[in-house]
């Protein structure tokens, strides 16, 4: 399509979606681990920690990598960190004020997902859709929290009479 350019010097990664020259959304797979990994949290009893091993271990992903998921998510308030042989990570705030937008930001940062049609100048109409899609996007992920999906989950679990992980 032409007027829709690529930055300069930009090639294709692997595994992006692009749509003449756009980047579609794309998040990162710490973002992936981090939902996870709040999702694991939320599932317990508040208060209740669990050690990074057992966390990384039930996503299979390196400790290391997880803890510095986990330092993101402690800066952002959003968990607690504990030392010593009882420590672990447990939620800082009720899961139920926790979003999926909470946890995104917090690996993500606030950066739009949409970027480009700056050499189309102001007013391009295929910007204005992306970042109308953006914020419709963000509102729904903003919406719904944790808790919700960890609620579902139990509930899950009990119909299929699996084991909850609250203790």
């Amino acid at each position: 399509m032409e007027g829709i350019k690529k930055p300069a010097g930009a090639e294709r990664p692997a595994g992006d979606h692009f749509i003449e020259g756009w980047l579609a959304m794309n998040y990162s797979k710490g973002t992936n681990y981090a939902l996870h990994t709040m999702l694991d949290l939320a599932a317990r009893k508040p208060g209740v920690k669990i050690g990074v091993q057992e966390l990384a271990a039930r996503q299979n992903v390196s400790p290391t990598y997880l803890s510095k998921i986990l330092t993101k998510l402690a800066k952002a308030g959003l968990v607690d960190s504990y030392s010593g042989a009882q420590g672990g990570y447990c939620l800082r705030r009720n899961k139920d004020d926790i979003s999926f937008l909470d946890i995104i930001q917090a690996i993500e940062g606030n950066t739009p997902l949409f970027k480009g049609c700056e050499s189309n100048g102001p007013g391009c109409l295929v910007e204005s859709v992306m970042r109308e899609s953006e914020r419709k996007m963000d509102d729904h992920l903003r919406a719904t929290t944790i808790g919700q999906l960890a609620d579902k989950m139990a509930a899950h679990l009990a119909e299929h009479g699996a084991v909850s992980k609250e203790d």
